[in-house]
């Protein structure tokens, strides 16, 4: 289904008007959290934003806040964990637009459980959502679109680096996703696709309210270890997938970016731990207000 509407101020983007116009780009996960705030940063910027979820009524209710800001926008519902959903899913959206300019791998998720009490289905279930439907979706862009006309992929991986404890299987899949992404970039270089990806630190995004109730302190105390001090937002990784995307980036593949205020460069003992409340607050590195539809996660309220 597509929609549009009248051009609307909305997103405060920190790129130039009219970046995306013309493009097409494909957001998974994009009816939540970063996926949501994502696409209507891309939107903003003029391109026409493809919607794909397992939840059509969040799809909906997205595609209505795109348009509503003057964007262009379609969904569908897919569950990116099957071949021929994900080849059928492709083909519509090649068919309706011609071809696919980027895609943003967004959708995964996990749970939180310590590695001995994971299941060979819980274990499974993980790894198809956060690895292989991103890349299904990223194999059968390439095949369909990209392979003929070139473009851009930014795989959404997460803060893993030395290890995940209590999310093992989510630490596997992403470390999986990034050396998915490296050897992409390097085999379809040659016809003009680059992949990337962008590693979240503790972002305040809608998805930390899907944690159990009795993870609500740990959550809160979560910025304790981060050295600048606080969470970031969705904007701020929205804007790291913009820039990947973005005719800016065209050296760049096979990279990933992290946006997690340094947090895995924190080691015990280090005597001058978090930056203060007034330190956060600085031109540098004070939060990036860019989404005008953000909603704090209700852990933190």
């Amino acid at each position: 289904m597509s929609l549009s509407n009248s051009p609307h101020q909305g997103y405060r983007s920190v790129f130039a008007p009219g970046l995306m116009a013309g493009r097409v780009v494909v957001v998974t996960g994009g009816g939540s959290g970063i996926g949501r705030c994502t696409a209507h940063e891309l939107a903003s910027l003029g391109a026409h934003v493809v919607l794909v979820g397992r939840n059509l009524q969040k799809l909906q209710d997205v595609a209505a806040e795109i348009v509503s800001d003057g964007g262009r926008v379609s969904f569908h519902s897919c569950d990116i964990r099957g071949e021929a959903d994900v080849q059928a899913l492709v083909t519509a959206i090649v068919v309706a637009h011609g071809r696919i300019d980027g895609l943003v791998n967004n959708a995964g998720g996990q749970y939180m459980t310590p590695l001995e009490k994971i299941s060979a289905k819980g274990w499974q279930a993980v790894i198809d959502t956060n690895l292989t439907g991103g890349f299904l979706m990223a194999r059968e862009c390439y095949l369909q679109s990209m392979a003929a006309h070139g473009g851009a992929i930014v795989n959404i991986v997460a803060d893993m680096w030395g290890s995940m404890p209590g999310m093992g299987h989510s630490g596997a899949a992403r470390a999986g996703m990034v050396n998915f992404t490296e050897t992409a970039a390097l085999e379809w270089a040659r016809h003009g696709v680059r992949v990337n990806a962008v590693a979240p630190g503790y972002i305040a995004s809608s998805g930390m309210d899907h944690y159990p109730e009795e993870a609500g302190p740990m959550l809160r105390e979560m910025r304790n270890t981060v050295p600048l001090g606080r969470f970031g937002n969705e904007a701020e990784t929205s804007a790291a997938v913009v820039f990947l995307l973005s005719p800016a980036a065209s050296f760049i593949s096979g990279s990933v970016l992290r946006v997690d205020g340094a947090r895995p460069q924190m080691r015990m003992g280090w005597r001058q731990g978090v930056a203060p409340v007034e330190v956060q607050g600085r031109d540098a590195v004070k939060p990036f207000e860019g989404f005008h539809r953000y909603v704090v996660p209700k852990v933190f309220a």
